[in-house]
């Protein structure tokens, strides 16, 4: 009898071990795209990454453009995008909508140049050399730092570089200036490697999204709504613990605890509602771009948002 129960009780637990196997295997995967300094980091500070019913598989790429191409290409299922980055995507045909909007203050999407650079202002740029990523936010700056000032960019204006390359150019005076974001801006200033000539207050729309594959808004909704609203609960909280995260952004992503509480700081984000103020910026954004010659036809905007989605 005792034999009968011991191999009934090593069956049972046999299958107990299969079924958790089985189930593992058929839990939902959702694939994270991320920049620098971004979701994960947020996330896993606050916490936000317990209790999950599903699988994420994290890839951290160096800028929006790289993050795009994987979009596009649906190596992963979604992504943190700014708003110039999303529309030069678009344009170039990729099957993404945004489904969560963040604002903040555009202050650190910024020209940067050297300390020493004799360049004072905007109009200072002109025959200028500006490193940059073809189609980022840094790119929509600079273009608009150099409208301000009555300019317009010449076949020499730009040279097209990821920012590590871009640092690099800029530090060994192989360029001129060096228009990116955060937090490469706050490393750049608090490293002492770049002073902040045009900031980007007046000059960009401070708009970032959560971009989706149409496969993924389709097929994985339910995933992307429980992240988005842990990604702003996590804001939240963020800026309820400033030390706390400031510290915890620079162990995870490995910038200077300074860089990283300045950067964090001074960004102020906030989740905000895909609204008529929200829509009519991005399509400033887009038009600005068709009259710099970076898209070929019109894009209208509304249809690149996917409004089903409630901030938590």
């Amino acid at each position: 009898m005792s034999g009968t129960l011991n191999r009934r009780h090593l069956l049972l637990g046999t299958a107990a071990v299969l079924g958790a196997g089985v189930a593992r295997a058929q839990a939902q995967v959702l694939k994270a795209g991320d920049q620098k300094g971004g979701l994960r980091a947020l996330l896993e500070a606050a916490n936000e990454l317990r209790g999950l019913n599903y699988e994420i598989q994290w890839t951290e790429f160096p800028a929006a453009a790289p993050l795009a191409e994987a979009l596009n290409a649906e190596a992963v299922d979604f992504g943190p995008i700014g708003d110039a980055p999303l529309i030069f995507a678009l344009a170039s045909g990729a099957r993404v909508k945004a489904f969560a909007v963040n604002r903040s203050d555009p202050y650190g999407t910024a020209v940067l140049v050297r300390p020493d650079s004799p360049l004072k202002s905007a109009a200072d740029l002109k025959g200028k050399r500006i490193a940059t990523n073809r189609g980022s936010i840094g790119h929509f700056v600079a273009l608009k730092a150099l409208e301000s000032a009555g300019l317009k960019p010449d076949a020499n204006t730009f040279r097209f570089l990821p920012p590590p390359e871009a640092k690099l150019a800029l530090t060994q005076g192989a360029v001129d200036a060096w228009a990116t974001w955060e937090p490469y801006t706050a490393m750049a200033e608090t490293a002492g490697h770049a002073r902040v000539l045009v900031n980007g207050r007046g000059l960009s729309t401070g708009l970032s999204f959560l971009a989706a594959t149409d496969t993924a808004l389709a097929s994985k909704r339910a995933l992307l709504q429980d992240f988005a609203q842990r990604v702003v609960r996590a804001q939240r909280w963020s800026y309820q613990h400033v030390p706390e995260y400031s510290a915890a952004l620079a162990r995870v992503t490995g910038i200077a605890p300074d860089a990283a509480r300045l950067q964090f700081e001074r960004r102020a984000q906030r989740w905000v509602a895909t609204d008529a103020q929200v829509l009519a910026d991005q399509q400033r954004s887009a038009d600005f771009y068709l009259e710099a010659g970076l898209l070929k036809q019109r894009l209208d905007v509304k249809s690149t948002f996917d409004i089903g989605f409630t901030p938590a």
